[in-house]
């Protein structure tokens, strides 16, 4: 018997939990540069931070890592966490943001059905800040799947946002 089994299309990934070596010094990053809420601490160990009041979208906690170096970049373990971010106009916000702190980026891509900017954190978890390109305009392959790739993204086009 064959299993079919499929995840239902509504499925969404609610949450991350990382690592830190710091609570306050990964709370000014995640408040102080990327915006997000502080929602609760959990004792001096743990914050969960959230856009928009959710209970958290990213817990912070320093269980098994207070003080430690960053992982091992070429080691297992995370790649980065992706945050979708509403439209293309948010997304050009926080990459002048990002700009305006002198915060470094790590790289910038269009992957034809998103752009996305490329950071690391202050302990060296990835990032990608990015925005989803509507359906329709996603490239298709000649078998109708779905065509991603990794392009330049045209970061003084992405800055034309903030214009209109």
């Amino acid at each position: 018997m064959e299993d079919n089994y499929k995840v239902p299309p509504q499925t969404k990934i609610g949450h991350v939990h990382l690592k830190v070596s710091d609570i306050e010094k990964s709370l000014k990053f995640y408040k102080d540069i990327l915006g997000f809420e502080l929602v609760t601490m959990y004792g001096s160990q743990a914050a969960f931070i959230s856009a928009g009041g959710y209970h958290h979208h990213i817990g912070l906690n320093t269980w098994n890592s207070k003080g430690a170096s960053p992982a091992n970049e070429y080691g297992v373990g995370l790649f980065h966490v992706a945050i979708l971010y509403p439209t293309r106009k948010d997304l050009a916000a926080i990459f002048k943001r990002l700009i305006d702190k002198k915060y470094p980026i790590t790289g910038a891509s269009d992957h034809g059905v998103s752009e996305a900017i490329y950071l690391n954190d202050p302990d060296g978890n990835g990032l990608e800040l990015y925005w989803d390109k509507p359906k329709e305009n996603w490239p298709k392959k000649s078998d109708g799947s779905t065509e991603m790739y990794t392009r330049h993204l045209d970061l003084d086009d992405l800055l034309d946002e903030l214009k209109t």
